[in-house]
């Protein structure tokens, strides 16, 4: 056990020096939440606060913006960088190489979910980093919500993980894979409240939405970044966070068990 755990520390370190090579990556996965937080609030805060509804506080477009975003970003550097990283690996042999060596698929899986741990904490701090000292957006001061947050992050960034790296199996080469992955994260983040503010989008959309991971985390982070009077809101009107909870361990789980299922150092039909 403490070999695998070496291993998949050494494979973090091996993960985190190429991702941090790859301007693509860096652009696709670490910046573009932070672009698409400036690209909001210039284009839809030009005329001050946003108020969704009679009786919630108006806020700066770019808070209203954060929750979503932030959950996007666990989304894009968990689901969307491993499964594209994963297929191109795959497709150039790099895994039929590490195939032959001592590193156990545990370890692999170590090292990825590690990359990005380490690197959704960083993208988390400057995406909070940019909102607060650019355009103005107050934080939670009470332990508690930071608390909510550490959480939502860690289920929700692993859950991506697992998942990503079980949608790695689906592109038949790494020159599909983007066109495989990309569309499924772009569809996710429309229907679970990242670009569209999920209150207004049909309840049936809705229902749809919550059958998948982002949508949970997208509510979570609302709860943690948006005052108490947004709850209303939300389904029921409350912000149900142990629904959040039982529904990303639920995805955990199935993360879980679909990567170890599918996971192959090369595709059965190579």
């Amino acid at each position: 056990m403490n070999n695998v755990a070496t291993l998949g520390l050494w494979r973090t370190r091996y993960e985190l020096r190429g991702y941090f090579r790859s301007a693509d990556t860096l652009f696709f996965t670490f910046l573009f939440p932070i672009v698409m937080l400036a690209l909001f609030s210039s284009v839809f805060g030009a005329d001050g606060d946003f108020q969704p509804a009679p009786g919630v506080p108006a806020l700066p477009v770019a808070q209203v913006y954060l929750p979503g975003l932030m959950a996007a970003g666990l989304l894009l550097s968990g689901f969307q960088n491993l499964a594209i990283d994963i297929a191109l690996e795959r497709t150039d042999g790099s895994l039929k190489r590490l195939g032959g060596t001592p590193l156990s698929p545990v370890s692999y899986f170590l090292g990825k979910i590690g990359q990005v741990l380490v690197t959704g904490v960083l993208q988390a701090a400057l995406l909070l980093g940019v909102a607060v000292l650019v355009f103005g957006v107050e934080l939670p001061t009470d332990a508690g919500a930071w608390g909510t947050f550490a959480w939502i992050f860690v289920l929700g960034i692993t859950t991506s993980a697992l998942l990503g790296i079980a949608v790695s199996a689906l592109p038949r080469t790494g020159r599909s894979a983007a066109a495989v992955v990309v569309p499924i994260g772009l569809v996710l983040q429309f229907i679970s409240g990242v670009y569209l503010f999920f209150w207004l989008l049909p309840e049936w959309l809705q229902n749809i939405a919550n059958l998948f991971p982002l949508a949970w985390m997208a509510k979570g982070m609302r709860s943690v970044f948006l005052p108490e009077e947004y709850a209303v809101l939300e389904s029921g009107g409350v912000w149900g966070l142990g629904w959040v909870a039982l529904a990303l361990a639920v995805w955990l789980a199935v993360g879980l068990v679909l990567s170890r299922a599918t996971f192959r150092w090369i595709r059965r039909d190579a």
